[in-house]
């Protein structure tokens, strides 16, 4: 073995001693901030949490008994949260809709080799920091005081956050983009909205489009959950349900069961579709 084969060997195993140490350092930092997290979050509660650790299960342990026992009305209380469940998908859909396209022009504007104005990337790129920074929940209360209790705040909330998470994403797939076909356009005269739509779109379009469903189903779970402040839909109707307490657990139950099948069909539903648009139809073997 050469000189140079032995001092590349050395430098290698030097790398390799570093990497291991770093995790190491990583892992110990982390495990440290975890019990140190977890018992300054003991120390503030009420009860200590492997005190009542044995407890956990009593609560949902009631609500399934008394749905039990009034199984008969369950149809009916299904029936009754259909109008809000169509009212947190119309939520979801409409964030999905406007912030994907309020996504498509942050993402042209903030990609390098593509923006009409390069000096400005870093603003907009900036601004989908923030917006993507802001959990929904937190943009839903302000809005919700300035707006009032309904789903409008809810919408806008996840249309911001929407902004943020598909602008960066799909920057990501337009920085990927072949140029060619857009200084093919350019050299015969093309305008920038001629370059950005014969050129980018049509190669950005499948994973645009996936990355726009599986949002879609992210802002059915967060429109869900906006409920329980008051941005309405269904979550509110299943906050409502929950502050009752027992009488009507059985609409806990029912509201539970419609929004899990909810879910399950529009996961579905999106992955397969998703399947398509980037693998041409090919799904994969096993996935449902």
């Amino acid at each position: 073995m050469s000189a140079t084969d032995i001092q590349m060997t050395e430098n290698y195993l030097a790398q390799t001693r570093r990497k291991r140490l770093y995790g190491g350092l990583i892992l110990v930092i982390f495990v440290a901030l975890m019990a140190s997290g977890f018992t300054v979050a003991d120390d503030r509660n009420a009860g200590g949490f492997f005190e009542g650790f044995h407890r956990i299960l009593d609560f949902p342990k009631e609500i399934l008994a008394e749905a039990l026992t009034k199984w008969r009305n369950l149809p009916a209380r299904l029936w009754a949260a259909v109008p809000a469940l169509i009212e947190t998908l119309n939520v979801a859909a409409v964030s999905t809709v406007v912030g994907g396209i309020g996504a498509m022009v942050l993402a042209v504007l903030s990609t390098r080799g593509l923006a009409p104005w390069p000096r400005l990337i870093p603003v907009f790129r900036r601004m989908m920091d923030v917006m993507r920074a802001l959990p929904e929940i937190v943009t839903a209360l302000v809005l919700i005081y300035l707006l009032g209790g309904g789903p409008v705040a809810g919408m806008l909330a996840i249309t911001l956050h929407s902004f943020g998470a598909l602008g960066k994403l799909f920057s990501e797939v337009a920085e990927n983009s072949d140029l060619k076909p857009v200084e093919g356009l350019q050299s015969v005269g093309a305008g920038w909205f001629q370059r950005i739509w014969l050129g980018v779109i049509p190669q950005v379009a499948p994973n645009w489009s996936s990355y726009a469903l599986l949002r879609f189903e992210i802002n059915i779970r967060a429109s869900a959950i906006l409920g329980f402040v008051g941005a309405g839909g269904i979550g509110y109707d299943l906050k409502t349900a929950l502050q009752w307490g027992t009488g009507r657990y059985d609409s806990v139950v029912a509201i539970f069961a419609l929004l899990f099948a909810t879910i399950v069909v529009v996961d579905t539903i999106s992955d397969r579709a998703r399947a398509r648009l980037v693998r041409g139809g090919k799904l994969d073997e096993g996935r449902i």
